[in-house]
């Protein structure tokens, strides 16, 4: 059960990882810790808070990264924020092992195992944010909307005050840990592919699943699993699948191919079996509707309320990533009105590559905050 895994933390501990980062506490000013900032107030005054009446450049949106960005040395420095050193010490009662160390020190095959990268990169972007918001607080206090890639979606909605630190980082355990445990049932895997204007990507998955059927496989699974940027996308399936379509790229009309470092074929029916996990801790966690606009990558449109949060969750591990959709979305603006800020809160520079692809005019606006510092 869920209070037995948060029965090892101390009271104080438990306290403090209920105020770790919700917007309720930044817009606030509530200290860590507080009573208040343990059960936010949001009275009728928060709406008018975290949605300034002033024109978008005023304001600012958060980008939080997904798998695959994780790097050794991310969170170097990053200690001597508020917080982050709290919320390395809660993962390691959490996780079960040294998430700090392996981050910062490796080894680089370790950290790349999707049961060690998704904390990894959950919590490193969490960190983010409290440098951002120790070097420039007024990217949090104007924070409208947040959007995050993939496992990036938690950490999102832990900064929107939808869920809490500790919680969070469960649920994203047991989220690596079965999508693990479905990528070692088959040989899968996924493919970035950038194609020319008339590539058909969906055509070129059911040739794909024609030839793994002539080989006599059974129900082959090959579809696109990301939406990044026009032309751009990731598929994946059974490896065998794979392997056609970078064999026959150019009769596919693909510019370029690249096998993806990671362990299965995530966001496809491959991962059905570990959906029921991450359900069932979903439903014991505490949830709660975002106090910002949080999009969803199922189908790029933001989150209602708390049934909606479990169940788009939920949804996610067996649905495309449709984040060229959510950028779209995020940045619709009424002709004339400046673009907000964007803050990319984690490892790697992926998000702003594919705003630059998608919207250039929101990418003059971008800024990535560094997850490593060698200052002392």
């Amino acid at each position: 059960m869920l209070s037995a895994m948060f029965a090892g933390l101390t009271a104080a501990s438990r306290g403090k990882v209920r105020s770790l980062l919700p917007l309720s506490r930044r817009l606030s000013g509530d200290m860590p810790g507080s009573p208040s900032s343990e059960t936010p107030d949001l009275g009728p005054d928060i709406e008018k808070q975290r949605r300034p009446k002033k024109d978008p450049g005023d304001c600012s949106v958060l980008l939080f990264p997904g798998q695959g960005s994780q790097f050794v040395g991310m969170g170097r420095g990053l200690l001597k924020y508020p917080n982050v050193k709290e919320m390395f010490t809660v993962a390691r009662k959490i996780l079960g092992y040294d998430l700090l160390s392996l981050c910062m020190e490796g080894p680089e095959a370790e950290l790349m195992k999707t049961v060690h990268c998704q904390p990894a990169v959950f919590i490193t972007s969490l960190a983010a944010v409290e440098r951002l918001n120790q070097e420039n607080p007024k990217a949090i206090e104007t924070c409208v909307a947040a959007a995050g890639f993939s496992v990036g979606e938690f950490a999102a909605l832990v900064f929107a005050g939808s869920m809490n630190f500790a919680e969070a980082l469960y649920a994203v355990k047991v989220r690596a840990e079965a999508m693990q445990r479905a990528s070692e049932l088959v040989a899968s895997g996924m493919l970035s592919v950038i194609g020319r204007p008339q590539a058909q990507y969906k055509y070129a998955c059911m040739l794909a699943k024609e030839h793994c059927k002539s080989q006599g496989m059974k129900e082959p699974v090959c579809s696109v699993a990301n939406y990044l940027f026009p032309d751009g996308r990731v598929i994946a399936g059974h490896q065998k699948a794979l392997d056609f379509l970078q064999q026959n790229s150019r009769n596919l009309q693909f510019v370029r191919t690249k096998t993806l470092p990671v362990s299965g074929a995530f966001h496809t029916e491959l991962m059905q079996s570990a959906a029921e996990p991450l359900q069932d801790v979903l439903r014991q966690v505490e949830v709660r509707r975002p106090e910002i606009n949080v999009y969803s990558n199922v189908d790029g449109k933001r989150y209602m309320n708390e049934s909606h949060v479990r169940r788009q969750l939920v949804k996610q591990l067996t649905s495309p990533v449709k984040w060229e959709q959510t950028l779209h979305e995020l940045y619709e603006r009424t002709q004339g009105k400046r673009f907000p800020h964007t803050y990319e809160v984690g490892p790697g520079k992926q998000l702003g590559a594919t705003l630059q692809k998608c919207n250039r005019k929101a990418y003059a606006n971008y800024v990535h905050v560094e997850v490593t510092t060698y200052e002392d």
